[in-house]
């Protein structure tokens, strides 16, 4: 169980180098969560966020100014019977994602970049997408899920949250779309390009896969709904994608491509902002 969340105040701005810790608790004695803050204070390091992130441990976001200081934390700590120290590291997304929501989102073990969400945990999937989408430059996103399951709509909030413009290049919603081509404007690298590999892979017109082919070259984010589609009609391989996301109802349902194969699929069975999340 994830403990209340502590968030500090930005009080020493010249404590710009931010870490992860997270340590385990041994003896889980009163006063325990006090002892160490105390400690991190008296050491020049600030707390902005802690949180229970598993069971029995406990993850920090933290400030300080040198490095040094942590580094004699980490060697103070090996003098605490109570902790045994797991980690310190420049946060990465899933860090800031386990202190905000108290655990660790799942992770495939046989290939560390494809993560794994239900229905239920939509609301921390949305805050996943929106910490990738404020990364800057090139970065390839593959979304796998059956229909209905709220692929488009975590993209579209994620887009929202991160404070991104969302532009469909190929979708079903509303109507079947192929974007032949695009507005100089639209050549934004502040943009969330949004592919359906479904109705991509299915297109006759050259000219919208020349506007994919563009837009997987142009350095922005890039958001692949049915990844696995599109790399079997494009060239392109899953090697290229950054992060693989796969959406299910539940742990146990199984992702095919079945109706996605058919031509002709119009349908958009997957945008439901009106079904409510």
């Amino acid at each position: 169980m994830s403990e209340e969340k502590i968030e500090g105040k930005a009080m020493y701005p010249e404590r710009n180098i931010e870490q992860y810790m997270e340590y385990e608790i041994l003896n889980n004695r009163p006063g325990l969560l006090g002892d160490i803050s105390s400690l991190l204070g008296n050491l020049g390091i600030s707390i902005n966020t802690i949180n229970g992130v598993e069971n029995r441990r406990r993850g920090l976001l933290v400030r300080t100014d040198e490095m040094n200081k942590l580094q004699r934390f980490q060697q103070m700590s090996r003098y605490i019977d109570d902790i045994n120290m797991l980690k310190v590291r420049k946060p990465q997304v899933r860090d800031r994602l386990a202190v905000r929501h108290g655990r660790f989102i799942k992770r495939a073990e046989e290939d560390k970049k494809v993560f794994r969400f239900t229905r239920e945990e939509i609301g921390i999937l949305v805050d996943f997408l929106a910490e990738i989408f404020q990364e800057e430059g090139h970065r390839l996103i593959g979304i796998r899920g059956m229909p209905r399951v709220g692929k488009t709509e975590s993209v579209v909030a994620g887009s929202v949250t991160a404070k991104k413009k969302w532009l469909f290049l190929s979708s079903t919603l509303i109507k079947q779309t192929e974007r032949t081509s695009l507005l100089k404007g639209e050549y934004n690298d502040n943009n969330v390009f949004i592919i359906d590999g479904a109705v991509t892979t299915n297109s006759t017109k050259e000219k919208h896969n020349q506007v994919i082919r563009e837009i997987m070259n142009f350095p922005a984010i890039k958001v692949v709904e049915h990844p696995d589609l599109l790399v079997e009609s494009l060239r392109y391989k899953i090697d290229d994608f950054d992060y693989i996301i796969e959406l299910r109802e539940d742990e146990n349902q199984e992702i095919t491509y079945e109706k996605h194969k058919k031509k002709h699929w119009f349908q958009n069975d997957d945008m439901d902002f009106f079904g409510g999340m």
